[in-house]
Protein backbone atom coordinates (compact mmCIF):
# COMPACT_ATOMS: atom_id res chain seq x y z
CA UNK A 1 0.00 0.00 0.00
CA UNK A 2 1.04 3.28 -0.54
CA UNK A 3 0.98 4.54 2.84
CA UNK A 4 3.09 1.67 4.30
CA UNK A 5 5.96 2.56 1.81
CA UNK A 6 5.57 6.05 2.47
CA UNK A 7 6.41 4.78 6.22
CA UNK A 8 9.20 2.35 5.43
CA UNK A 9 10.84 5.05 3.50
CA UNK A 10 10.91 7.49 6.67
CA UNK A 11 11.80 5.44 9.21
CA UNK A 12 14.79 4.73 6.44
CA UNK A 13 15.88 8.26 6.40
CA UNK A 14 15.26 8.46 10.45
CA UNK A 15 17.90 5.89 10.43
CA UNK A 16 19.89 7.13 8.18
CA UNK A 17 19.88 10.28 10.04
CA UNK A 18 20.33 8.66 13.11
CA UNK A 19 23.45 7.00 11.95
CA UNK A 20 25.06 10.10 10.83
CA UNK A 21 24.26 11.73 14.20
CA UNK A 22 26.28 8.07 16.38
CA UNK A 23 29.12 9.22 13.81
CA UNK A 24 29.19 12.28 14.00
CA UNK A 25 29.18 12.24 18.10
CA UNK A 26 31.66 9.04 18.07
CA UNK A 27 34.29 11.71 15.53
CA UNK A 28 33.47 14.28 18.46
CA UNK A 29 34.46 11.61 21.30
CA UNK A 30 37.31 10.65 19.55
CA UNK A 31 38.67 14.72 18.54
CA UNK A 32 37.89 15.39 22.30
CA UNK A 33 39.96 12.04 23.61
CA UNK A 34 42.72 12.58 20.87
CA UNK A 35 43.17 16.68 22.69
CA UNK A 36 43.19 15.31 26.21
CA UNK A 37 45.63 12.94 25.63
CA UNK A 38 47.54 15.73 23.13
CA UNK A 39 47.28 18.13 26.73
CA UNK A 40 48.34 15.93 29.46
CA UNK A 41 51.57 15.14 27.35
CA UNK A 42 51.87 18.65 26.24
CA UNK A 43 51.48 20.27 29.59
CA UNK A 44 53.10 22.51 31.15
CA UNK A 45 53.92 24.22 28.01
CA UNK A 46 54.64 27.76 29.59
CA UNK A 47 55.36 28.92 33.31
CA UNK A 48 52.53 28.01 35.65
CA UNK A 49 51.97 30.97 38.72
CA UNK A 50 50.98 29.86 42.23
CA UNK A 51 49.00 32.31 43.42
CA UNK A 52 49.09 32.25 47.64
CA UNK A 53 46.81 34.21 49.77
CA UNK A 54 49.86 35.59 52.09
CA UNK A 55 52.90 37.43 52.48
CA UNK A 56 55.92 36.04 51.97
CA UNK A 57 57.94 33.72 54.95
CA UNK A 58 54.36 32.19 56.57
CA UNK A 59 53.70 28.43 56.83
CA UNK A 60 51.56 28.47 53.83
CA UNK A 61 54.06 30.34 52.22
CA UNK A 62 56.35 27.95 52.76
CA UNK A 63 54.70 24.62 51.61
CA UNK A 64 53.61 26.96 48.35
CA UNK A 65 57.08 27.06 47.75
CA UNK A 66 58.22 23.71 48.12
CA UNK A 67 55.25 22.32 45.80
CA UNK A 68 56.35 25.02 43.40
CA UNK A 69 59.65 23.79 43.29
CA UNK A 70 59.32 20.56 43.44
CA UNK A 71 56.61 20.55 40.16
CA UNK A 72 58.96 22.41 38.06
CA UNK A 73 61.44 19.78 38.88
CA UNK A 74 58.86 16.79 37.91
CA UNK A 75 57.18 18.48 34.43
CA UNK A 76 60.31 20.75 33.44
CA UNK A 77 58.85 23.95 33.60
CA UNK A 78 58.57 26.79 35.83
CA UNK A 79 55.77 27.47 38.60
CA UNK A 80 56.40 31.08 40.05
CA UNK A 81 54.69 31.93 43.27
CA UNK A 82 53.13 34.77 43.12
CA UNK A 83 51.79 36.87 47.17
CA UNK A 84 48.81 38.24 46.85
CA UNK A 85 48.33 38.71 50.58
CA UNK A 86 45.29 39.99 52.24
CA UNK A 87 41.80 39.79 53.97
CA UNK A 88 42.70 36.33 55.02
CA UNK A 89 43.94 34.79 52.02
CA UNK A 90 40.39 35.77 50.08
CA UNK A 91 41.95 38.07 47.56
CA UNK A 92 44.22 36.02 46.15
CA UNK A 93 41.67 32.93 46.18
CA UNK A 94 39.22 35.59 43.83
CA UNK A 95 42.03 36.21 41.28
CA UNK A 96 42.44 32.71 40.67
CA UNK A 97 38.65 32.11 40.91
CA UNK A 98 38.43 34.47 37.84
CA UNK A 99 41.14 33.47 36.01
CA UNK A 100 41.26 31.45 32.82
CA UNK A 101 41.03 27.84 33.60
CA UNK A 102 43.84 26.37 31.40
CA UNK A 103 46.00 25.36 34.41
CA UNK A 104 48.32 27.83 34.14
CA UNK A 105 47.08 29.88 37.17
CA UNK A 106 46.84 27.83 40.40
CA UNK A 107 46.36 28.55 44.15
CA UNK A 108 47.47 27.10 47.50
CA UNK A 109 45.28 27.75 50.47
CA UNK A 110 45.41 26.95 54.37
CA UNK A 111 42.82 26.55 56.84
CA UNK A 112 41.70 29.81 56.43
CA UNK A 113 39.82 28.94 53.35
CA UNK A 114 37.31 26.72 55.42
CA UNK A 115 36.41 29.71 57.94
CA UNK A 116 36.31 32.44 55.40
CA UNK A 117 33.12 31.62 53.76
CA UNK A 118 31.00 31.96 57.36
CA UNK A 119 33.69 35.07 58.50
CA UNK A 120 32.93 37.41 55.60
CA UNK A 121 29.58 38.71 54.62
CA UNK A 122 30.66 39.06 50.99
CA UNK A 123 33.66 37.36 48.85
CA UNK A 124 35.26 38.37 45.89
CA UNK A 125 34.57 34.73 44.88
CA UNK A 126 32.08 31.69 45.30
CA UNK A 127 33.72 28.01 46.05
CA UNK A 128 31.99 26.99 42.78
CA UNK A 129 34.34 29.19 40.99
CA UNK A 130 37.46 26.73 42.62
CA UNK A 131 38.20 22.86 41.56
CA UNK A 132 40.50 21.18 44.41
CA UNK A 133 43.35 19.48 43.00
CA UNK A 134 44.77 17.68 45.90
CA UNK A 135 45.61 18.08 49.79
CA UNK A 136 49.31 18.66 50.62
CA UNK A 137 49.37 18.61 54.24
CA UNK A 138 48.54 19.08 57.72
CA UNK A 139 50.18 21.34 60.44
CA UNK A 140 49.50 21.23 64.52
CA UNK A 141 48.99 24.24 66.91
CA UNK A 142 50.40 23.89 70.25
CA UNK A 143 48.54 25.57 73.06
CA UNK A 144 52.00 27.84 74.85
CA UNK A 145 51.54 29.66 78.32
CA UNK A 146 54.13 32.24 79.57
CA UNK A 147 55.73 31.04 82.59
CA UNK A 148 54.12 33.36 85.21
CA UNK A 149 50.86 31.55 84.38
CA UNK A 150 50.20 29.06 87.60
CA UNK A 151 49.43 26.00 85.39
CA UNK A 152 52.07 23.07 83.88
CA UNK A 153 49.30 21.22 82.32
CA UNK A 154 46.18 22.12 80.05
CA UNK A 155 43.52 20.63 83.13
CA UNK A 156 45.27 22.75 85.38
CA UNK A 157 44.87 25.73 83.38
CA UNK A 158 41.46 25.18 82.61
CA UNK A 159 40.78 24.80 86.00
CA UNK A 160 42.74 28.31 86.49
CA UNK A 161 40.51 30.02 84.49
CA UNK A 162 37.28 28.43 85.38
CA UNK A 163 37.96 29.54 88.99
CA UNK A 164 38.55 33.37 87.50
CA UNK A 165 35.63 33.80 84.74
CA UNK A 166 36.89 36.82 81.93
CA UNK A 167 40.37 37.58 83.94
CA UNK A 168 42.51 35.04 81.49
CA UNK A 169 42.86 36.33 77.86
CA UNK A 170 44.52 34.73 74.49
CA UNK A 171 45.74 36.11 71.41
CA UNK A 172 45.48 35.38 67.83
CA UNK A 173 47.21 36.96 64.57
CA UNK A 174 43.72 37.89 63.75
CA UNK A 175 40.17 36.93 63.93
CA UNK A 176 39.06 34.14 62.50
CA UNK A 177 42.13 32.32 62.34
CA UNK A 178 42.61 29.15 63.56
CA UNK A 179 45.12 30.29 66.72
CA UNK A 180 41.51 32.49 67.15
CA UNK A 181 39.07 29.74 66.68
CA UNK A 182 40.94 27.24 68.60
CA UNK A 183 40.42 29.69 71.48
CA UNK A 184 36.54 29.51 70.75
CA UNK A 185 36.46 25.99 70.71
CA UNK A 186 38.09 25.42 74.20
CA UNK A 187 35.97 27.58 75.80
CA UNK A 188 32.64 25.77 74.30
CA UNK A 189 34.06 22.74 74.96
CA UNK A 190 35.27 23.20 78.39
CA UNK A 191 32.98 25.85 79.44
CA UNK A 192 35.31 28.30 80.20
CA UNK A 193 35.31 32.39 79.50
CA UNK A 194 38.80 33.62 78.20
CA UNK A 195 39.04 36.91 76.64
CA UNK A 196 40.34 36.85 73.02
CA UNK A 197 42.69 39.39 71.88
CA UNK A 198 43.30 39.92 68.05
CA UNK A 199 46.54 41.10 66.63
CA UNK A 200 47.49 41.91 63.01
CA UNK A 201 49.72 39.35 62.94
CA UNK A 202 52.14 36.85 64.52
CA UNK A 203 55.45 38.97 64.59
CA UNK A 204 53.53 41.53 65.88
CA UNK A 205 51.98 39.61 68.88
CA UNK A 206 55.05 37.85 69.63
CA UNK A 207 56.58 40.36 71.65
CA UNK A 208 53.56 40.71 73.64
CA UNK A 209 53.38 36.94 74.49
CA UNK A 210 56.74 36.45 75.04
CA UNK A 211 56.40 39.65 77.49
CA UNK A 212 53.30 38.06 79.36
CA UNK A 213 51.17 41.11 78.22
CA UNK A 214 49.03 38.69 76.59
CA UNK A 215 49.39 34.97 78.65
CA UNK A 216 48.37 32.14 76.16
CA UNK A 217 47.58 31.30 72.88
CA UNK A 218 47.61 28.30 70.38
CA UNK A 219 50.24 28.67 67.61
CA UNK A 220 52.14 26.62 64.71
CA UNK A 221 54.01 24.50 66.08
CA UNK A 222 57.52 25.34 64.35
CA UNK A 223 57.09 28.59 65.48
CA UNK A 224 56.45 28.00 68.97
CA UNK A 225 59.50 25.24 69.36
CA UNK A 226 61.92 27.35 69.53
CA UNK A 227 60.72 29.70 72.59
CA UNK A 228 59.16 26.72 74.15
CA UNK A 229 62.87 25.04 74.33
CA UNK A 230 64.32 28.07 75.67
CA UNK A 231 62.00 28.00 78.71
CA UNK A 232 60.45 31.67 76.90
CA UNK A 233 57.02 30.05 76.96
CA UNK A 234 55.17 26.89 78.25
CA UNK A 235 53.17 24.07 76.15
CA UNK A 236 50.35 22.15 77.52
CA UNK A 237 48.94 20.48 74.84
CA UNK A 238 49.01 20.55 70.95
CA UNK A 239 45.85 20.42 68.79
CA UNK A 240 46.34 17.50 66.50
CA UNK A 241 44.24 14.47 67.07
CA UNK A 242 48.06 12.87 67.88
CA UNK A 243 50.96 13.86 69.48
CA UNK A 244 53.48 15.81 67.16
CA UNK A 245 57.69 14.50 66.53
CA UNK A 246 58.59 18.25 67.05
CA UNK A 247 57.47 18.00 70.64
CA UNK A 248 56.27 14.37 71.55
CA UNK A 249 56.16 14.77 75.24
CA UNK A 250 53.52 17.35 74.93
CA UNK A 251 50.05 15.90 74.93
CA UNK A 252 47.18 16.96 72.74
CA UNK A 253 44.57 18.82 74.04
CA UNK A 254 41.80 15.44 73.60
CA UNK A 255 43.56 13.67 75.93
CA UNK A 256 44.05 16.59 78.61
CA UNK A 257 39.86 16.31 78.73
CA UNK A 258 38.48 18.01 75.50
CA UNK A 259 37.80 14.33 73.86
CA UNK A 260 37.55 15.24 70.24
CA UNK A 261 39.09 18.30 70.16
CA UNK A 262 41.57 18.96 66.62
CA UNK A 263 42.24 21.85 65.18
CA UNK A 264 44.38 21.84 62.23
CA UNK A 265 46.56 24.23 59.92
CA UNK A 266 45.60 22.49 56.23
CA UNK A 267 47.23 23.58 52.96
CA UNK A 268 45.84 22.18 49.08
CA UNK A 269 46.74 22.89 45.92
CA UNK A 270 43.49 24.51 43.70
CA UNK A 271 42.58 25.35 39.99
CA UNK A 272 39.91 27.55 38.35
CA UNK A 273 36.43 25.65 38.01
CA UNK A 274 36.53 24.21 34.40
CA UNK A 275 39.93 23.60 34.52
CA UNK A 276 40.39 20.40 32.37
CA UNK A 277 39.84 17.06 34.17
CA UNK A 278 43.48 15.91 32.59
CA UNK A 279 45.44 18.91 33.70
CA UNK A 280 43.66 18.50 37.72
CA UNK A 281 44.23 14.82 37.62
CA UNK A 282 48.04 15.08 36.06
CA UNK A 283 48.72 17.81 38.92
CA UNK A 284 47.19 15.38 41.50
CA UNK A 285 49.21 12.54 40.90
CA UNK A 286 52.11 15.02 40.66
CA UNK A 287 51.40 16.42 44.37
CA UNK A 288 50.88 12.50 45.50
CA UNK A 289 54.21 11.63 44.44
CA UNK A 290 56.13 15.00 45.81
CA UNK A 291 54.34 14.81 49.16
CA UNK A 292 56.49 11.03 49.52
CA UNK A 293 59.73 12.49 48.64
CA UNK A 294 61.98 12.09 51.33
CA UNK A 295 63.20 15.63 51.08
CA UNK A 296 60.15 16.75 51.11
CA UNK A 297 59.02 14.61 54.17
CA UNK A 298 61.99 15.98 55.76
CA UNK A 299 61.36 19.86 54.75
CA UNK A 300 57.56 19.22 56.09
CA UNK A 301 58.81 17.28 59.47
CA UNK A 302 61.02 20.39 60.26
CA UNK A 303 57.28 22.37 59.93
CA UNK A 304 55.85 19.73 62.35
CA UNK A 305 53.50 18.97 59.16
CA UNK A 306 52.66 15.80 57.50
CA UNK A 307 51.47 15.03 54.38
CA UNK A 308 48.06 14.53 53.05
CA UNK A 309 47.40 13.32 49.73
CA UNK A 310 44.43 11.58 48.05
CA UNK A 311 42.51 12.16 45.00
CA UNK A 312 40.50 15.58 44.11
CA UNK A 313 37.59 14.11 45.23
CA UNK A 314 38.83 14.09 48.81
CA UNK A 315 39.80 17.08 49.04
CA UNK A 316 36.62 18.61 48.26
CA UNK A 317 35.32 16.97 50.75
CA UNK A 318 37.66 17.47 53.24
CA UNK A 319 37.69 21.62 52.00
CA UNK A 320 33.62 21.26 52.47
CA UNK A 321 33.68 19.54 55.79
CA UNK A 322 36.30 22.17 57.45
CA UNK A 323 33.38 25.04 56.05
CA UNK A 324 30.82 22.89 57.89
CA UNK A 325 32.48 22.57 60.97
CA UNK A 326 33.91 26.01 61.64
CA UNK A 327 30.53 27.79 60.06
CA UNK A 328 28.28 26.56 62.68
CA UNK A 329 31.00 27.58 65.56
CA UNK A 330 31.35 30.72 63.74
CA UNK A 331 27.70 31.65 63.42
CA UNK A 332 27.25 30.63 67.11
CA UNK A 333 29.75 32.95 68.26
CA UNK A 334 28.85 35.96 66.18
CA UNK A 335 32.20 35.97 64.92
CA UNK A 336 32.88 38.72 61.42
CA UNK A 337 35.71 39.28 60.43
CA UNK A 338 34.25 42.67 58.58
Amino acid sequence: MPGQRHVGRSNAIGGMHLLKLALKAGTFVLMMLAATASLTQSYPSQPVRIVIGFPPGGTTDVIGRLVAQALAESLGKSFIVDNRGGASGTIGTGIVAKSEPNGYTLLVVSSTHGTAPALYSSLPYQEKDLAPVGLIATTPYVFVVHPSIQASTFQELLALVRQNPGKYSFASSSPGTAQHLGGELVKRMAGVDMVHVPYKGTGVLLPDLLSGRVPMMFENVAIMTPHIKKGSLRALAVSSAKRTLLLPDVPTVAESGLAGFEVLGWFALIAPSNTAQAVIKLLNAEINKLIVQPSIVERFAALGAEPLGGTPERAAAFIRGEQEKWGKIIRDTGIKAD
